[in-house]
């Protein structure tokens, strides 16, 4: 493990923010928050959801405009209207939320603004381009050809070609905003070798993540927010894990895991020969009521590809799928749900949630025949149902009419998973449940998975978050390459095992 510390602390100060606030309608985001980074430090950002960290970078990235407070760079204070302004100044971020030109390569969007061109005639180099992007790729340890569609990847290439964006733009100060929250682990220690080598060249990198083990591991100080306050700045080496988290959520917390063993019973899914060209082949297996059962497997490994299959969003070419033992033909999400298979996708932006609804219209959209009669909506019974859920799965809105998109990442991705539970599925699909959540969160969640076992509903759990496929999982099976590779007992099993198996031959 490299245990290279942030930087000396002589090095100077790169970036301030004194008293900075920031309001949204209900909500006070920040409320004088300060931050002091500097030249070639990895300083770590963190705290719950809803703490105002993803706020307070899309300030420093001109993508927000602060109420009050200031922004000094080197010294000299700074107004970031607008991304271009934050590009000029030396800063560029890695967004959570993807934000690709969908229609443009590879290559187009890690130069966007930047492309190369033949200065005579002012065209973009696309030879220079195209060569630039696939030597930046290989660095990252990426597999991917600079001239494919952004459209056409997977949300865990999409991450890794922002955070080749935010690399070509030699920034002096690089947000990095969940950068692993979509990768593997493999992906994720290329990441980890860069930003050591960014580091060493007197980049100052700015981390927000929920990973613990990434905190310790990579930043020498970490700043805590709390409910849109500064809450400390202390160095990770005079931290521990318990005290970290006590700092975050402003109490002490029990075990993560929550998991209740749950008696197994008939076989629910069993998939058989399902193949898709490219994506996966020959994928059989069973599983049965009450079981977890863990999808294990490095990026581009097949895992999304086979549950959006199960699900009907990209169908299999050949195969077939049982339901409790009867042959179901899903070629759409229609069939997979009035089959009683729901999914909760990775991209819960463009499958999870409609942005611009409320929370109350989101949970009941799948399924709003249920709060209809004679073809129209009884709004008193929508209320009551989505009040049900909202408090079944603590999520926390203003109240039921707030609109989505205004809510924590936590809050959403609970939101996702009582809108695909209001179908009442049988078998559920969960991809990435707990992705870019905070610890707080990802308890509740892993509480809300191991209940629904313990109702005796099918679970299959694909995860990047190996301690999570561990702790979570009755059994695990390891895709690689787009096959089966093995399958695995959680308690006579590790990380490294999993990743034997998941790395190509």
């Amino acid at each position: 493990m490299d245990m290279m510390t942030s930087g000396p602390a002589e090095s100077p100060i790169v970036l301030e923010v004194r008293n900075l606030s920031k309001a949204f309608p209900g909500v006070q985001a920040l409320d004088k928050v300060g931050l002091d980074v500097r030249a070639g430090e990895i300083h770590a950002v963190t705290g719950e959801n809803g703490a105002g960290k993803s706020t307070l970078m899309r300030i420093l990235a001109g993508l927000e405009k602060s109420d009050g407070g200031e922004i000094l760079l080197k010294g000299r204070p700074c107004r970031l209207r607008s991304a271009q302004d934050a590009m000029a100044a030396g800063i560029a971020m890695i967004h959570q939320e993807l934000m690709p030109f969908p229609n443009l390569s590879v290559a187009e969007n890690i130069f966007m603004g930047r492309d190369p061109a033949v200065r005579a005639l002012g065209w973009v180099n696309r030879r220079k381009q195209l060569d630039d992007a696939k030597r930046l790729l290989e660095l990252l340890g990426v597999d991917l050809p600079p001239a494919a569609l952004m459209r056409n990847l997977a949300v865990s290439e999409m991450q890794m070609v922002e955070i080749a964006r935010a690399v070509a733009s030699q920034a002096e100060i690089i947000i990095m905003d969940e950068p692993t929250s979509a990768i593997s682990t493999r992906e994720a220690d290329a990441l980890f070798r860069l930003m050591r080598d960014l580091q060493r060249r007197g980049v100052a990198l700015i981390y927000i993540s929920h990973k613990l083990e990434e905190i310790f591991r990579m930043a020498g100080r970490v700043t805590v927010l709390r409910d849109g306050r500064h809450i400390c700045t202390e160095e990770t080496a005079r931290l521990d894990r318990p005290t970290l988290i006590a700092r975050m959520v402003g109490r002490e917390m029990d075990s993560l895991w929550a998991k209740i063993p749950s008696p197994r019973g008939e076989v629910a899914l069993a998939v058989s020969g399902l193949t898709k060209a490219g994506k996966f082949r020959d994928i059989s297996f069973t599983a049965r009521r009450g079981e977890i059962l863990g999808l294990a497997g490095l990026m581009g490994a097949g895992r999304t590809a086979v549950l959006n299959a199960i699900y009907g969003l990209f169908p299999a070419e050949t195969g077939e799928i049982l339901v409790f033992g009867r042959r179901a033909l899903v070629r759409s999400p229609r069939d997979a749900i009035a089959r009683g298979i729901g999914l909760v996708s990775e991209d819960r932006k463009t499958f999870g949630i409609v942005p611009g609804m409320s929370v109350k219209s989101n949970i009941t959209l799948p399924n709003l025949r249920r709060c209809c009669r004679a073809g129209f909506i009884r709004s008193q019974l929508e209320n009551r149902l989505a009040d049900e859920r909202i408090r079944a799965f603590g999520i926390k809105p203003a109240d039921r009419n707030q609109v989505v998109n205004f809510l924590s990442g936590g809050n959403q991705q609970k939101v996702v998973i009582a809108k695909a539970l209001f179908t009442d599925p049988q078998i559920i699909l969960l991809d990435e449940p707990t992705r870019g959540i905070d610890i707080a969160a990802k308890m509740e969640v892993y509480a809300i998975i191991s209940r629904l076992a313990g109702e005796g509903r099918t679970i299959i759990l694909a995860s990047s978050e190996l301690p999570e496929i561990l702790a979570m999982s009755d059994r695990i099976l390891v895709m690689r390459e787009g096959a089966l590779a093995a399958e695995l007992d959680p308690r006579q099993s590790s990380q490294e095992d999993i990743l034997r198996y998941a790395m190509p031959n």
